[in-house]
């Protein structure tokens, strides 16, 4: 999987989780400003992200994302 379907696929698991249309979320997507998430949001996505990319990523790293960018280069280092 190059970092173009990475991106895409964890903007989609993001849209998913945050329940918002995955055209609005991007790398530059903020968690705290524009999804203001609950953790019981982060704990699904991390959750999907386990299911789907086999990366296994912690809730206390995923958390410690401020965007979906972020989280994206956390999911390559794991993979």
């Amino acid at each position: 999987m190059d970092r173009k379907e990475l991106e895409a696929k964890v903007c989609e698991l993001v849209a998913i989780s945050y329940k918002q249309d995955p055209s609005a979320v991007t790398v530059e997507t903020s968690f705290k400003d524009d999804l203001k998430g609950a953790s019981v949001q982060m704990v699904a996505l991390v959750a999907e992200i386990e299911n789907e990319l086999e990366a296994a990523v912690t809730l206390q790293e995923a958390s410690a994302c401020e965007t979906v960018g972020d989280l994206v280069d956390l999911v390559e280092e794991e993979m």
